[in-house]
């Protein structure tokens, strides 16, 4: 961690905070407002604080040590193009022809010496400091979010092992901390360490887990890395580093960690004892409901001579995770193409919430073929919770070059192009009616463009004609005028379902093609970054998108009962007001009242 912080400051990366800030709410809010600048940097707090506890640490916290592209560069050591061409050149090894092949698959070989950790015999330095009587009190662990069910550890390094000792997994977890003993265990019913959470469960076993936090920042981001089933993700980490990661064993239990992480909390999951976690404010910009999960009981507390908190914060984009994320989408492109071998590219906007959006360009062959590669792409391993993903030809500009490219993918949208199927969707999804299983939305841009278009009114002559007919509509503003296939966003004071508006507004399909509506409330119609972070998050396909020839419609608006929804909706992640007006007044926030209105701040 310390060589990660002395290379981010050498780069201007790092902005350290001397003064006192409360892990509830102050650090965090200061963190949420600086990555959303252009010019982000990672902040040192060294004067953590908690007033809750009355305690003071001697722990500094860094956040946002991800936070921007250049920062992600100088902790791979080099660009994740240049490790995605790495892992290509492993995937197609072919038998050498001649001696100099020879030599040059044997260096290649060689370089593989390095994946598998190494499990050393003696203690490290992760291990200097040993709590055997542990407190999770005395680690500045964050409240992110006002709303929280508590404290939550947010770049856990989740360490566990197969019932029989013979695989490991490394996964990032959200923990929530009950007592000074006990950590909540949000594993999602698809990761591999609730897999194995089931083998103790069936074997009535405690199960044994030991969480890192910090060290080399490169251990995380491998933890969310979508690494395939059963891989152990310090694999990714030997391939990336050229030398293995060197394990230590916990004091009291079975699992290994990396040395020279920062601190590590050692226990134990009983797998019939499960309490109520959440709410947590999380990365799709919404709380995640409460919901039984495991517990772990904490046997021990190790740490450095002088150990650095590491945490992030979540909620609405953009974030740390845009640039985490990046790296992951870069570094997985090949690992994509073994099983869709069409796919050129692709991008996983962040406002899009990653799993919400993707775009992909492919190399076309035959007709329907990308409506083939959709369901092929919602069969590759985490690509399979992907809620909406549109397709685009060779020929499309860049994919992220967000203007051009949707001009190019609205020319092509017609319902003939479009599929809505059904699937697993991610936990954390909140908009299907039924948990983690919903509906999808494929759009095949890879054909030539359409031809009818639509006749366009400004925006104050098509507010009076829709409010005629729609007096609940309190806004309208279009975008994308030029094109085939033109978007008005309709802001609604909600009294029926959106399927009657859509129904209503027919008479306008002459000025109409695709229709968005969402609520007045915390939305602001001209600001389109956001309205896509609202959209995607709030629709399922299957109920919420409505089709008929040149006259399209999506409900993005907040489900209730009448909408055919039985679930909890959940609530925004909102920074608390106060807590932002005394961090301005103090001079840790800016005050731009622009910035933070576009931001949701």
């Amino acid at each position: 961690m310390e060589k990660i912080l002395a290379l981010l400051k050498e780069h201007d990366l790092l902005r350290v905070i001397d003064e006192e800030l409360d892990i509830d709410l102050e650090i965090p809010h200061i963190a949420y407002v600086e990555v959303k600048k252009e010019d982000s940097k990672a902040l040192l707090f060294t004067k953590p604080i908690s007033k809750r506890l009355g305690k003071t640490f001697d722990m500094p916290v860094v956040m946002n040590i991800f936070g921007s592209y250049k920062a992600m560069e100088l902790i791979f050591g080099k660009h994740p193009d240049i490790i995605a061409n790495e892992i290509e050149s492993l995937l197609h090894l072919k038998p050498p022809r001649d001696f100099w092949g020879k030599l040059s698959m044997l260096s290649k070989l060689f370089s593989l010496k390095s994946l598998p950790p190494k499990r050393l015999s003696s203690k490290g330095e992760c291990q200097t400091k040993i709590f055997k009587n542990p407190n999770l009190y005395d680690l500045p662990i964050l409240t992110t979010w006002p709303d929280d069910g508590g404290p939550f550890i947010t770049m856990g390094q989740v360490y566990t092992e197969t019932i029989d000792g013979q695989k490991q997994n490394l996964g990032m977890y959200r923990l929530q901390v009950y007592d000074k003993t006990r950590l909540g265990m949000h594993w999602q019913i698809h990761k591999d360490a609730a897999h194995f959470f089931h083998e103790y469960k069936k074997a009535e076993k405690k199960m044994p887990v030991s969480v890192a936090i910090g060290g080399d920042p490169l251990y995380i981001w491998c933890g969310q890395a979508p690494m395939p089933n059963g891989m152990f993700e310090l694999l990714l980490y030997g391939l990336i580093r050229g030398e293995n990661t060197k394990l230590v064993k916990s004091l009291t239990n079975p699992i290994y960690i990396p040395a020279d992480v920062d601190i590590v909390i050692e226990g134990w999951v009983n797998p019939q004892e499960m309490e109520i976690e959440g709410p947590f404010g999380d990365h799709t910009g919404y709380y995640t409901l409460k919901e039984p999960y495991p517990v772990m009981d904490v046997t021990c507390i190790t740490t450095k001579d002088k150990p650095i908190y590491q945490a992030t914060v979540v909620g609405k984009p953009p974030l740390e995770d845009k640039y985490m994320g990046w790296g992951t989408e870069r570094v997985f492109l090949p690992l994509l193409r073994t099983t869709t071998p069409e796919l050129l590219d692709y991008n996983m906007p962040e406002n899009g919430v990653f799993h919400n959006l993707i775009l992909a360009k492919m190399n076309v062959m035959y007709p329907a073929h990308a409506k083939q590669f959709m369901h092929a792409f919602w069969g590759v391993g985490q690509m399979s919770f992907v809620k909406h993903a549109i397709f685009v030809d060779e020929l499309a500009p860049n994919l992220t070059d967000y203007d051009a490219l949707s001009d190019y993918i609205l020319d092509r949208v017609c319902v003939e192009n479009i599929l809505i199927s059904e699937g697993v969707c991610d936990a954390l999804d909140h908009a299907s009616p039924n948990a983690c299983y919903g509906g999808k939305l494929g759009v095949d841009c890879t054909k030539e463009p359409i031809i009818k278009q639509k006749q366009i009114v400004d925006n104050h002559e098509l507010y009076a004609k829709i409010t005629h007919l729609a007096p609940e509509i309190t806004g309208v503003c279009q975008y994308k005028t030029k094109t085939k296939s033109p978007i008005a966003v309709l802001s609604v004071q909600k009294t029926r379902g959106m399927k009657e508006v859509y129904d209503s507004l027919k008479p306008l399909r002459e000025h109409l093609k695709i229709l968005v509506f969402v609520d007045e409330a915390k939305n602001d119609i001209l600001n389109p970054y956001m309205l896509i972070w609202r959209v995607v998050n709030n629709i399922d396909a299957k109920r919420d998108i409505f089709l008929e020839d040149e006259y399209i419609g999506i409900d993005g608006t907040r489900k209730v009962v009448a909408d055919g929804y039985a679930r909890e909706w959940p609530e925004d992640t909102d920074c608390d007001a106060q807590v932002i007006e005394r961090l301005i007044q103090r001079g840790l926030i800016k005050q731009n009242k622009e910035f933070l209105k576009h931001h949701h701040v």
